[in-house]
């Protein structure tokens, strides 16, 4: 096996096999099945929100059968949205109306990116696409070593993508040649997924396999700063995963960022300096409201950090184990999806549950979108669906 190719699920299911295997092993001499990392069974909430279902439409199939996590983007009050399949449509937010929809020809792993009337892609074939966004007309396609699992980004001059093979690499806007690429070092093991590179000022911001954020200058790639959000630990391999793979999220100068096995950490945007750090497990990624940070665990905790570094605000342990997303903040909520598609409200104030559905039994990986009191859910399956979010009087 090529250790580099570890399929996410699997190593995540090999680490929890490796502690569930003990429990095995003392069920011989004993009764007890009990397995800890079994998903917790819902129970009724006090149901305080109201949530409506706006629209819904379907895309191709959606994450397909790679496990991808292929996030819609929104801009200018149209939804880009592609799947695996290769299949890219503009959706308008306010009606759910397709506007176009093109196939690309491709299987696609990675996006959407926007800037200025332009989307990027990658492609499971080690491609990077910039379409145009009035029609979904190819612009220009540049191959590259690796996977693109993670959503590409420009500013207009340049364009990066993140590979799964450890690169960061730059593209002309308007030509697509390659301008400059920045080689990290990828552990023997590591969780299939990059986090989405963020282009602000004149850098690239990206978080690698080894637990390392990098600013990179746009000009040439030469590292402006590095912060290191986790540290190998352990003796095995599967103990010693550090991957950023969720998204990163920003405000007011700071930078947040979670790893798998590691930490969450604010980082100064300026010099990279860490301003302080908690410990989880996390591979969906953060999200900032209400003076909180925002961060799901690998156990299904779900916990809100204070920006100012002063700990921990709430934490809620109703949902342990249930595969959740990343967090998105709408309106005075925080909501989650887990692996059965349920969707559930947390209060920002006190992290209780206040509000549930379910839109799609598939689930959703991607990250959900957020305009006012309008949530945006992209399934699994290729649903995309727009839900507005209410407080009961």
């Amino acid at each position: 096996m090529n250790c580099l190719k570890l399929p996410k699920l699997v190593a995540v299911c090999l680490a929890v096999t490796t502690l569930a295997g003990c429990e095995t092993i003392g069920g011989w001499f004993s009764d007890d099945e009990y397995d800890p990392t079994e998903p917790v069974e819902l129970t009724d909430i006090d149901q305080k929100v109201k949530l409506s279902k706006r629209w819904s439409t379907s895309i191709g199939d959606g994450q397909g059968k790679g496990f991808y996590k292929i996030t819609p983007v929104l801009a200018e009050n149209t939804l880009y949205v592609a799947a695996a399949e290769g299949v890219v449509a503009a959706v308008d937010a306010t009606n759910g109306r397709k506007l176009w929809s093109a196939k690309l020809g491709l299987a696609i792993s990675g996006g959407v990116g926007y800037h200025q009337n332009s989307l990027f892609l990658g492609g499971a074939d080690g491609t990077v696409l910039r379409l145009n966004a009035s029609d979904g007309s190819e612009v220009w396609r540049a191959e590259v070593s690796g996977e693109v699992l993670a959503a590409p980004q420009g500013n207009g001059e340049l364009v990066v993508a993140q590979t799964y093979d450890g690169k960061l690499i730059a593209f002309d806007h308007e030509t697509g040649e390659q301008r400059w690429v920045h080689l990290s070092d990828v552990p023997v093991l590591t969780l299939r997924g990059t986090s989405t590179p963020i282009v602000v000022d004149n850098f690239a911001i990206a978080g690698f396999a080894d637990g390392k954020v990098l600013a990179l200058s746009l000009d040439n790639g030469s590292v402006a700063w590095e912060a290191r959000v986790a540290i190998p630990q352990g003796r095995s391999e599967i103990e010693r995963i550090v991957d950023i793979d969720g998204s990163m999220a920003m405000q007011s100068g700071e930078l947040y960022a979670a790893s798998y096995q590691g930490r969450i950490a604010a980082v100064d945007l300026r010099v990279g300096r860490k301003i302080w750090q908690q410990n989880v497990s996390s591979v969906s990624g953060v999200a900032v409201g209400f003076g909180n940070v925002y961060v799901a665990d690998q156990d299904g905790t779900v916990s809100a950090y204070l920006r100012n570094g002063q700990g921990v605000r709430w934490q809620n342990i109703q949902l342990g184990y249930r595969g959740l997303s990343r967090p998105t903040t709408v309106s005075s909520y925080v909501a989650l999806i887990d692996f059965e598609g349920y969707l559930h409200l947390f209060s920002q104030v006190d992290g209780d549950i206040v509000g549930r559905t379910r839109p799609d039994g598939s689930g959703a990986r991607a990250d959900m979108i957020a305009q006012g009191n309008r949530l945006y859910i992209y399934s699994n399956n290729g649903k995309l669906m727009a839900y507005d979010v209410a407080g009961l009087e």
